[in-house]
């Protein structure tokens, strides 16, 4: 790939070449051709038509649309006919359960370590749900890919080293009784960045590191040659050394007498390895503090722009640096000064980026600074340097350079003074952001470079890389047999604008208008974002083929955005089957408590149906049966037992709580009415059902549950905290559910049990809750009621919340109406009677009245607004 020369021939898409570049040259003729088609899809980069070609190998990658992705699908299901001949995969494959149990894997791997970006998942964690839900042979799909781990784990199944393999046969065997399946899986991956997916096309191709490592470093030391002068600093006996870094440190005045000093040489402590706090000026001996401080601001004219700017003024504070194998701290000198001097003096005569950056909430952060444009984030020194040695790479030495581009060669890394270290250390650049701090390090880099050319090599050639969003592609629907994506969630990180350094480089940037985030620049709220998101899910569920499985890393503490989340994966016809949390402390995965206490990553499982059970309720849809042939089919879909430290864990997903929310979501995606109330749901599912531990089997599912139990008898309830009514009465029948209790016992342990309440939420007293779905016996102690007084408890408690709701929507229709707080079981039971009776208008004006969090961080109600809104 990329700039690799074979002699040999080569066939791709049916077409046989002489050499690798043969074959790249007229892939990329081809796409010179189709390029005024597909700069009609949405988020086509923004970038020439050269720029995009040169950066492009296909058919393998392109740095936009891929347009032979259907040719390369065409090509892998004839393929799997001859590995079913050959026995290394079946024709009747079928997965019934999610992958639920733990996982443990760190980033210090190879390859994750190669090249740095905002979010990766680790290869071998990606591995162990290929291994699990799919064969050799089979077609995996990534539209939120980032670096392309997805696929670098496709191929790994298929070439993994031998201790990995080991590993990861020996935690399947446990987990699933048999041996893996191992063997190459094919893979997609696409991004909306041109970052992410350059980046991703180099991880998963043919790199010899060998002769790459040859090529830098003999072009590395002729520019040496040339510019060592600039890296070179006196040491005590007046011989030269090799500058390692040099820290720069802000100059500003005092706010009393103006006086002008170096915040380094007042604040910095080299003896404590510390910043002070608070300082005497050293002109009027005011108590001073860094942020007490005024910006001293210069003009410059910037020839580059043709701009005068007014800029934060810094100076040379530390110079580290080695002779004779030593390294040495100093302050610098005439001759570094002098230096300096010369360097500002020079003319760049190679090509830089010089790019405004972009509108954004992070991106112009330094413009009162006069930090404008993309050459404002590197000092003139490394500029020089980098411009020259940019010239003279190839594309997958250019992969090298640009783990260094946008990060340690910027001004945005960081110095820090630590006790350890007192004299300080580079601390890098603050992730997610375009923070430049009143110290930065200017690190050498001859030595930065040479320390990220790769230390092996690899091949991970075949896996296809597109560039576009996942909204997107032209990929035939029903054609993908399994998903695992990272999406952006929510406010996190705001990708194209941290992207535009690299991509300024590369001369191709991302066209943000489709970008899945939140940002208030381009106007994109919370629910903008979900929206976006279910365009997303939507084209997952139509590439993805019936009966297939979808994994989704969750990584947000916002319960807003984890609740669009969701309503975004079910809204577009998938079914949710297990939702994990990941606990990053531990690198392991552990069953949720509930639902909505978003603390850790998530792992959502779901699968989209089969066309049998689609075509089943078809026929079925208007009567009860449609209900219990859902319930029987996502039974069929849950993990059976779970177990942790030998003890036998509850599967949140089978309690009836659960199951009800998911039929309501799974009716209300497909415009249906709900034929059923929860009251009648329980009492016809304990009926259909067999229940144990408060969750629901199938026969079958039974007797192994019970068999696994038995193995790991303890059983480790669900430990919630109410911080809802909802959250109130599923702790109370956890309570309850073996020994009735008397309301003294039960209030002080309801006290201890209640977490912050969301703002606008009414939670009931708890002698209410009791009231309105518990029995109390002659004794005065409260006990679950049997399933037919619970269905009769149901009906009264409902046409009491749909009583509270008028009055809510009395309230909602009138002018001005805001409701500041409300009782959210209501509104959960008003609106899927206005969705029953299509009375849209009624959910949306009420929902659009209350507290936005509210909405935002319930699921259910989510649901309902974002349908109705769809139908007003």
């Amino acid at each position: 790939m990329f700039e690799k020369t074979n002699n040999q021939p080569v066939t791709v898409l049916g077409l046989t070449f002489n050499s690798e570049e043969e074959r790249r040259e007229h892939f990329r003729n081809e796409l010179r051709k189709k390029l005024p088609e597909l700069k009609q899809m949405e988020g086509f980069p923004i970038g020439e038509d050269e720029d995009i070609i040169k950066l492009s190998d296909p058919p393998y990658y392109t740095a936009c649309p891929n347009p032979w992705l259907n040719d390369f699908i065409s090509d892998w299901e004839k393929e799997k006919k001859q590995l079913e001949k050959e026995g290394k995969r079946s024709a009747d494959f079928t997965v019934d359960e999610p992958y639920a149990s733990d996982v443990s894997e760190g980033k210090n791997n190879p390859f994750y370590s190669l090249h740095t970006y905002h979010t990766k998942v680790p290869h071998p964690a990606i591995m162990r749900y290929l291994l699990h839900y799919t064969e050799p042979g089979d077609i995996v799909f990534d539209g939120f890919a980032g670096t392309g781990m997805t696929g670098v784990a496709a191929k790994q199944c298929g070439n993994a080293d031998n201790a990995l393999k080991t590993r990861l046969t020996l935690e399947y065997t446990h987990s699933h009784n048999s041996e893996p399946r191992w063997g190459e899986r094919h893979a997609i991956v696409s991004d909306l960045a041109p970052s992410a997916t350059f980046i991703s096309a180099n991880l998963n191709s043919q790199y010899d590191t060998h002769s790459i490592t040859k090529n830098i470093n003999e072009k590395l030391a002729k520019l040496y040659k040339k510019y060592k002068w600039m890296y070179e600093t006196r040491h005590t006996d007046g011989s030269l050394g090799r500058i390692d870094f040099v820290v720069w440190s802000e100059v500003t005045q005092c706010p009393e007498c103006n006086h002008e000093f170096v915040l380094w040489d007042e604040m910095a402590d080299t003896n404590k390895g510390r910043m002070k706090k608070e300082f005497n000026c050293s002109n009027c001996s005011s108590l001073l503090s860094k942020n007490s401080c005024s910006n001293y601001l210069i003009s410059d004219f910037d020839n580059h722009i043709n701009q005068v700017l007014k800029s934060k003024k810094y100076f040379p504070v530390l110079v580290k640096y080695t002779t004779n194998r030593k390294s040495y701290y100093k302050k610098p000198d005439d001759f570094d000064l002098k230096v300096n001097n010369q360097i500002i003096d020079l003319t760049i005569n190679n090509w830089i980026p010089i790019s405004r950056l972009p509108e954004g909430d992070e991106s112009r952060r330094n413009d009162k600074y006069g930090m404008t444009h993309v050459h404002h984030f590197y000092t003139k020194r490394n500029l020089i340097f980098i411009s020259e040695l940019w010239s003279q790479l190839n594309l997958q030495e250019k992969f090298v350079a640009t783990s260094i581009l946008s990060r340690n060669l910027t001004k945005l890394n960081r110095y820090v003074l630590k006790p350890r270290t007192p004299h300080g250390e580079v601390n890098g650049p603050l992730s997610g952001t375009l923070y430049v701090s009143s110290e930065y390090v200017e690190q050498n880099p001859f030595d930065l470079l040479k320390s990220k050319i790769p230390k092996f090599s690899w091949n991970n050639s075949g896996v296809v890389t597109s560039t576009n969003p996942a909204q997107s592609n032209i990929i035939a629907d029903n054609s993908v047999d399994y998903i695992f994506t990272d999406p952006p969630f929510g406010a996190n990180i705001m990708y194209s604008e941290l992207n535009f350094i690299w991509e300024s480089w590369l001369g191709v940037f991302t066209d943000n208008k489709p970008e899945a985030i939140e940002n208030s620049t381009q106007n994109k709220t919370t629910l903008v974002y979900q929206n976006i998101m279910h365009e997303c899910f939507k084209e997952y569920h139509r590439i993805l083929k019936p009966g297939k499985w979808m994994t989704v890393e969750f990584s947000n503490t916002s319960a807003a955005v984890w609740n669009g989340i969701q309503t975004a994966i079910q809204n577009s016809g998938f079914i949710v089957a297990n939702v994990a949390a990941l606990d990053k402390k531990h690198g392991g995965i552990k069953s949720m408590t509930y639902t909505t206490a978003v603390k850790q990553d998530l792992i959502i499982s779901c699968y989209k149906p089969s066309s049998e059970f689609d075509e089943k309720f078809k026929q079925n849809q208007n009567s009860d049966v449609a209900v219990w042939d859902f319930v029987d089919e996502h039974l069929h879909h849950l993990p059976i037992h779970l177990a942790k430290e030998n003890a036998t864990t509850a599967i949140i997903e089978r309690s009836p709580k659960i199951l009800f929310d998911r039929l309501i979501s799974f009716y209300v995606q497909k415009g249906l009415p709900v034929p059923i109330d929860a009251g009648r749901f329980q009492q016809d599912l304990r009926e259909r059902f067999i229940e144990r531990d408060g969750m629901f089997f199938t026969s079958e599912q039974v007797q192994e549950y019970d068999k696994k139990k038995a193995e790991a008898p303890t059983f480790i309830q669900l430990s919630l905290l109410v911080s809802s009514e909802q959250d109130g009465v599923y702790w109370l029948k956890n309570l309850l559910r073996n020994n009735p209790l008397t309301y003294q016992d039960i209030q002080p342990q309801w006290m201890q049990a209640l977490a912050g309440v969301r703002t606008g939420d009414i939670i009931p007293e708890l002698a209410t809750i009791l009231d309105e779905n518990f029995l109390k016996d002659d004794s005065g102690k409260w006990y679950l009621p049997d399933p037919e007084n619970e269905v009769d408890l149901e009906k009264l408690r409902n046409k009491r919340l749909l009583k509270q709701f008028e009055s809510y929507k009395t309230e909602a229709f009138k002018p001005r109406g805001k409701i500041k707080e409300v009782r959210v079981e209501s509104l959960r039971a008003g609106f899927k009677q206005c969705y029953q009776d299509k009375d849209f208008r009624t959910i949306v004006q009420v929902g659009e009245r209350i507290p936005n969090n509210l909405l935002m961080e319930d699921e259910v109600l989510l649901q309902f607004y974002d349908i109705a809104s769809s139908k007003v």
